[in-house]
C-alpha cells in the first residue's frame, strides 16, 4: 500500500516531538515533563491502532510505503514501510511505551532528572519504531546502533549502585556488534550496488548476488552477529542480566520487551531475506546455540537468589526459543517466533514491572528476605501468579501458543533440536513456582507486615497486561492473520534462494 499521508513517519516523529517538548519543560515542574512525555506515547498508540484498522494482510507484502532520497550519492534512501512482523512488533511498542512511563511515574531515583529520563524513553521508542519500519538497509543500520545511546542513559544514569558497570557493558557489547554490522553493510553495498532492502532481497532470491559463496556467508555473519549481541543469544548474553538488574524496572522491561526484539525481528528480515544460501548453511549452528540458551537460561534461573535476575535469566532462555523458531525455517516455527516477539514482550513486562513494584515496597531483591506477601498483599500476589504461569506457558496464556508453535515447526526439521528445548517447559515451572512458594507464600515475615498492595496507579499498569495475556492465550488469531502472509514471503524467499 503506498499511501499520500506519511503515516510511519509521523508515528516515529511523535515521540520525538514528544522528547522535545519534554526537555524544555522547567526541571521544577518534573510530573508536567511525565505528563508530557505520557501524552506523546498514547498519541502515537492511537496511530499504531490506525495502521493495524488500516493494514490490509492480504495486500501488498510491505505497505504504508514512502520512499525518498536520503543521499543520493550513495544510492541510500528514506523508505519505510511495514510489513506483517514489523506491525505487530510496532503495537507491540506502542502498547507498552505509555505503561512503562506510568509504572515509573513514582520512581525516586529520577528525582529532578526526571524530564531527561522520559525524554529519553520516547527517542527510545522513535528510534526502534523507525528500525522496525526502515525499508533501505543503510537507514536501518543508523537507528540500529543510535539507540543504543539513550540506553546506555538510561541505564547509567537512574540505576542501581552498579549501573555504571552494566551500561558501559551494555555499551561496549552492542557497539562491537554494530561495527562488525557496519563492515557488513559496506561489504553488502560493494556486492549489490544499492541500500534498498528490497532490492537486494529481490536479487538474492533470483539471479542470487554475484559473488563467492565465502563472501556471502561472510556477510551473513556480519550482520548476524549484530543481532544476536543485541537479541541476544547464548553466548553473547552476558551484557542483559547486570543490565536488567542494576536499571529501573521501567528501562529493564524497555530493553527486554522492545530494545531486543529489534535484534530478532532483523534476523526474520534481513539475514534471511538477504543472504538465502547462507541462512541455510549456518542454520544447525544457529539452531544448537538457541537450544543452549533455552536450556542455560532456565537452569541459571533456578539458581538466582535475586529475583530481577532470575527474571532477566528467563528471558535469555526465550529469546532461544524466538531465534529457534526463526532458524528452523518452517512456517508454523517462524509464525511461532513472530507470535512470541510479542507475546514475550507481555508477559516479561507483566512479571518484571510486578517484582519492581514488590521490591520497591521492600528495598531488597534477595528473594530469602520475603515470605507470605500474599497474606498481606493478596492482589499484588495473585497478579505476579499469573504473570509468572504466563513466564512459563501455561496452556491459556499468549506465549503458549508461539512457544507450541516453535516446537512443532523445529520438530519438523531439527527433531533432537525440539526434544531437548521441550526440557525448557519443566525448567520454567520449576523456577517460576518456587520463586512463587518462596516470595509468596509459607509464613508471614515480621517485615512484611506493613506492606501495601497495588495502588491504582499500579492496578492501571497491570490491568492491561493481563488481559493481553489472556486474550491472546485465548484467540491468538488476528496477530497470527497479521504475521502468517509476511511469514510465507520469507520462507518462500529462503527456499527459493537455497535452489541455486
Amino acid at each position: 500500500m503506498v499511501t499520500n499521508f506519511p503515516w510511519l513517519t509521523t508515528h516515529w516523529l511523535l515521540p520525538v516531538i514528544g522528547a522535545v517538548l519534554t526537555l524544555v519543560t522547567p526541571r521544577s515542574r518534573p510530573q508536567l515533563a511525565k505528563t508530557c512525555a505520557l501524552t506523546a506515547s498514547l498519541v502515537t498508540l492511537a496511530v499504531a491502532v490506525v495502521l493495524v484498522v488500516q493494514f490490509d494482510p492480504g495486500g501488498e507484502n510491505y505497505q504504508f510505503v514512502e520512499s525518498h532520497w536520503w543521499i543520493e550519492s550513495f544510492g541510500a534512501r528514506y523508505e519505510l514501510g511495514v510489513d506483517g512482523i514489523a506491525l505487530v512488533l510496532v503495537l507491540l511498542t506502542a502498547v507498552l511505551l505509555p505503561l512503562l512511563l506510568v509504572a515509573g511515574w513514582n520512581d525516586p531515583r529520577l528525582g529532578e532528572s526526571a524530564h531527561v529520563y522520559v525524554a529519553s524513553i520516547l527517542i527510545v521508542e522513535s528510534m526502534v519504531l523507525m528500525s522496525f519500519c526502515a525499508l533501505d538497509v543503510l537507514l536501518f543500520y543508523v537507528f540500529f546502533e543510535a539507540m543504543l545511546i539513550p540506553m546506555y542513559f538510561l541505564i547509567g544514569g537512574f540505576g542501581g549502585p552498579g549501573r555504571a558497570a552494566a551500561a558501559v557493558k551494555f555499551l561496549l557489547y552492542n557497539l562491537v556488534g554494530g561495527l562488525v554490522m557496519l563492515a557488513a553493510v559496506i561489504g553488502l553495498y560493494v556486492v549489490a550496488g544499492t541500500f534498498s532492502f528490497r532490492d537486494i532481497a529481490v536479487m538474492a532470491a533470483n539471479e542470487g548476488l554475484d559473488v563467492s559463496p565465502g563472501v556471502l556467508n561472510a556477510l551473513f555473519l556480519g550482520f548476524m552477529f549484530a543481532f544476536a549481541v543485541k537479541a541476544p543469544l547464548w553466548p553473547f548474553h552476558s551484557w542483559l542480566p547486570d543490565a536488567a538488574v542494576e536499571s529501573t524496572p521501567a528501562t529493564a522491561v524497555l530493553m527486554m520487551a522492545v530494545v531486543d526484539k529489534v535484534g530478532t525481528f532483523a534476523m526474520l528480515r534481513y539475514c534471511l531475506q538477504l543472504f538465502p544460501d547462507s541462512s541455510r548453511y549456518f542454520a544447525p549452528v544457529i539452531v544448537t546455540l538457541a537450544v543452549v540458551g533455552i536450556v542455560y537460561g532456565a537452569v541459571l534461573a533456578i539458581a538466582q537468589t535475586d529475583v530481577m535476575r532470575l527474571i532477566a535469566y528467563t528471558s535469555i532462555s526465550h529469546f532461544g526459543f524466538i531465534i529457534l523458531g526463526i532458524f528452523a525455517m518452517t512456517s508454523q516455527g517462524q509464525a511461532g517466533s513472530a507470535l512470541y516477539m510479542v507475546n514475550h514482550g507481555i508477559s516479561t513486562a507483566a512479571l518484571f514491572l510486578v517484582a519492581g513494584f514488590l521490591v520497591s515496597r521492600r528495598g531488597t531483591r534477595v528473594i530469602a528476605h520475603y515470605g507470605g506477601v500474599q497474606k498481606v498483599a493478596p492482589v499484588l500476589a495473585g497478579t505476579f501468579l499469573v504473570a509468572g504461569l504466563a513466564t512459563l506457558s501455561l496452556p491459556g496464556l499468549a506465549p503458549f501458543v508461539s512457544e507450541f508453535l516453535v516446537l512443532i515447526g523445529t520438530f519438523a526439521k531439527y527433531h533432537v533440536a525440539a526434544v531437548v528445548a521441550s526440557s525448557a517447559l519443566v525448567l520454567s515451572a520449576i523456577y517460576v513456582l518456587w520463586l512463587y512458594q518462596r516470595v509468596m507464600t509459607g509464613p508471614r515475615r515480621a517485615e512484611n507486615d506493613g506492606m501495601k498492595d497495588l495502588v491504582p496507579r499500579e492496578l492501571a499498569v497491570m490491568a492491561p497486561l493481563i488481559a493481553l495475556l489472556i486474550i491472546l492465550g485465548v484467540y491468538p488469531k488476528p496477530l497470527l492473520d497479521i504475521v502468517s502472509p509476511a511469514v510465507e514471503t520469507t520462507i518462500t524467499a529462503v527456499e527459493t534462494g537455497g535452489q541455486r
